[in-house]
């Protein structure tokens, strides 16, 4: 599990005086600790839950990132950019638009889906195969393009 890991990395980000990795790793930390400690929360956060949190702290900091660079905030958005960086290490590895249309084209054989109709039952079924390894985003965009 990620969060077992995440203490022995800040140590080692500390040690080398690593200030983007250290920002970055805190980031997870923080995210992960609210998780376990937000409210109706009783079991023990499971990796699937860790692998959703870490690609939301992803998808922020993609979004403030364009938010800096379309504002001409060159610093900001290498921050946003280093943080990027540190979090997908975590992450497994990122299929490419090509896998993940197969991926999703099996999802929908397998299901039966005919139309855009089904696109909410494609999108869960697409999001369990995926887990971690593609972004929502272009889950959905390639669902839209298989359905429509």
């Amino acid at each position: 599990m990620i969060s077992n890991t995440i203490d022995q990395e800040i140590k080692k980000a500390m040690l080398a005086k690593d200030s983007a990795q250290l920002r970055g790793l805190r980031a997870i930390k923080a995210a992960l600790l609210l998780a376990k400690t937000e409210k109706g929360s009783t079991e023990e956060v499971t990796e699937e839950t860790e692998l959703k949190i870490l690609q939301k702290l992803i998808k922020q900091r993609r979004e403030s990132a364009d938010i800096y660079k379309s504002q001409n905030r060159a610093d900001l958005y290498q921050v946003e950019e280093e943080e990027i960086n540190v979090i997908n290490k975590f992450l497994p590895q990122q299929l490419d638009r090509a896998e993940v249309a197969t991926i999703i084209e099996d999802v929908i054989k397998q299901s039966g889906a005919t139309s855009v109709k089904d696109m909410g039952k494609i999108m869960g079924l697409a999001n369990k195969a995926l887990a971690g390894k593609a972004d929502g985003k272009l889950i959905a965009e390639i669902v839209k393009e298989k359905l429509g």
